[in-house]
């Protein structure tokens, strides 16, 4: 006979009202209380109702909320697919995404979405998030009150997250810069362009790209680096300043949005083909310009399990109590050229 939520109660010495916040994190129990109620519930082997427990939320759904920066660019609206697909499959047991969008990369304005989502009432949080002192110390008072937070797609240092969902920007990057270096044949200036030093993800790929080519490939001269503030304009212009003060240029690396503007700036200058581009993302822009040449190789980082697994995490720790397996969900490294996009 399957054991029940009292008999976990009479085992505990608690109510079954404790048993059930603790199991469903739907409330403060004391940590060593929770942490007993669960090694009870998993020596008697206890399964949850999971049909009741779905009726359940049906009348009261458990809130998930979701906050991406850069929304307007062509990689954030592909992994926003993903999150409303996670959206739907949560809404038919009982849940509901609260979905928050900035076109910018603003520590002030996920503060204030952050507050305004507590105010709604969610359970857990996932976001992209900028990496910033204050973000981290409000995302740490999340936690602490019981509020589960994931990350994707860039990481934040010192929380105490759930976990990370996203490329691994080591190993991705050390790809990019292995493709370079077989392009280049180990020789010649190389312009590396990120978005925003703020995003954890965009700084650690510019650094790991330098760190590799550079041990790889010595001979190998690196331009300055050249923030895109995930705009087309903005990187254009900085592609034709680079050009203009070093006219041998022989590579670029993208490691954020930005990779439209620098093919114009190529074409512009007749060089979309002499000047070898390795970036990031598979969007519909990025395949045209890797089908015409003015883009080499594009890292694919799987923008919709990235806007997917997030939410699909949460409603698994809120429904379940289960915590992911990893601290990582790394997304595969996919090279992508003309021949096979």
């Amino acid at each position: 006979m399957a054991v029940t939520v009292k008999e976990i109660a009479r085992l505990a010495g608690v109510s079954r009202g404790t048993v059930d916040r603790a199991l469903y994190n739907r409330g403060r129990v004391k940590p060593e209380v929770a942490e007993r109620i669960r090694r009870i519930a998993k020596e008697q082997g206890y399964e949850p109702n999971r049909i009741g427990r779905a009726l359940a939320l049906t009348k009261k759904p458990i809130k998930i909320g979701v906050i991406v920066q850069s929304a307007q660019t062509s990689f954030i609206r592909m992994l926003i697919k993903g999150t409303q697909k996670a959206a739907e499959e949560v809404g038919n047991l009982g849940a509901e995404v609260l979905l928050r969008e900035i076109d910018t990369m603003d520590a002030q304005r996920q503060i204030e979405m952050v507050d305004e989502l507590v105010e709604a009432g969610i359970k857990g949080l996932a976001l992209l998030p900028v990496d910033d002192n204050l973000l981290r110390r409000r995302l740490n008072e999340l936690i602490a009150q019981g509020i589960p937070v994931v990350t994707f797609n860039a990481d934040i240092s010192g929380t105490k997250r759930l976990c990370f969902i996203g490329q691994d920007d080591r190993r991705s990057s050390h790809t990019a810069a292995g493709l370079m270096q077989v392009l280049l044949g180990g020789r010649g200036k190389v312009l590396v362009m990120t978005g925003h030093l703020s995003n954890l993800s965009h700084s650690r790929r510019a650094a790991y790209f330098m760190e590799e080519l550079g041990r790889i490939a010595p001979d190998i001269r690196f331009l300055d680096l050249a923030l895109t503030q995930d705009d087309d304009a903005v990187a254009r212009q900085a592609v034709l300043d680079a050009v203009a003060q070093h006219p041998d240029l022989a590579g670029i690396f993208i490691a954020s949005n930005g990779q439209s503007g620098v093919c114009q700036a190529l074409r512009e200058l007749r060089l979309a083909r002499q000047v070898k581009v390795v970036c990031y993302d598979n969007t519909p822009e990025n395949r045209e310009n890797l089908r015409e040449g003015a883009l080499d190789f594009l890292l694919d980082q799987n923008s919709f399990e990235q806007g997917y697994q997030p939410v699909m995490t949460l409603f698994q720790y809120l429904f379940t109590g289960k915590k992911p397996k990893e601290e990582y969900f790394f997304t595969d490294v996919i090279v992508k050229t003309r021949y096979n996009i």
